[in-house]
C-alpha cells in the first residue's frame, strides 16, 4: 500500500486530540489524558515545541507521528524524538506504521540530524517485534526519569 504525508495544522488539532485518545485507550493510559485542544493548539502551532505528520490513504488519515527535535552532545547535532506514533485500529498491518517512521526517518536526514528515537511500553510486545523489524535497537542500559505534577513544582521552586 502506497502512503502520502501531510503535516499537521492548527485546524487539526481536534483530530489530533482524537488520535491522541486512541493511543492513550490503547496503552490503558486514557486516564492521564489531560491535554485539550487549546493546549494542543499553543504548544504545538503557536509555540512550535512539536509537529505532527498524518499517514494518508486514499485521503484519509489513518495514523499519525507527533515529534520534536532533541540534541546530543555526542553527536554535537539535533535528532529527531517520536513522542507518539498510531495507527487507528481499522488500517494496522498494512503498512502505515512502517511508513510513518520512514517518512520521519526521510524528515531527519533532510533536516541533518543525527538519529530518530522513541520509547515503547515494555508490555506492548507487538510494537516492540515491529521496531525490532526495523532494526531499532533497544537502549537496555539508560532507564528514563520522569519529574511531573507536584514533585515538578517542588523542584522548581526550590
Amino acid at each position: 500500500m502506497a502512503f502520502s504525508f501531510r503535516f499537521a495544522t492548527k485546524e487539526d488539532t481536534g483530530l489530533l486530540m482524537r488520535l491522541i485518545r486512541g493511543l492513550a485507550q490503547y496503552e490503558r493510559m486514557l486516564d492521564q489524558v489531560t491535554a485539550t485542544e487549546a493546549l494542543l493548539a499553543e504548544w504545538m502551532f503557536e509555540q512550535r515545541r512539536a509537529e505532527a505528520i498524518f499517514a494518508m490513504e486514499n485521503g484519509a488519515e489513518v495514523g499519525f507521528a507527533l515529534f520534536f527535535h532533541n540534541f546530543s552532545t555526542f553527536l554535537g547535532k539535533a535528532g529527531l524524538y517520536l513522542e507518539d506514533l498510531f495507527v487507528l485500529p481499522d488500517h494496522r498491518g498494512r503498512g502505515a506504521g512502517k511508513a510513518l517512521l520512514g517518512e520521519l526517518a526521510r524528515i531527519a536526514l533532510e533536516r541533518g540530524c543525527g538519529r530518530l528515537e522513541w520509547a515503547c511500553l515494555d508490555w506492548n510486545r507487538p510494537s516492540v517485534d515491529f521496531y525490532l523489524s526495523l532494526g531499532a535497537q533497544p537502549l537496555s542500559d539508560w532507564t528514563v526519569y520522569r519529574i511531573a505534577g507536584e514533585t515538578l513544582q517542588r523542584l522548581g521552586k526550590g
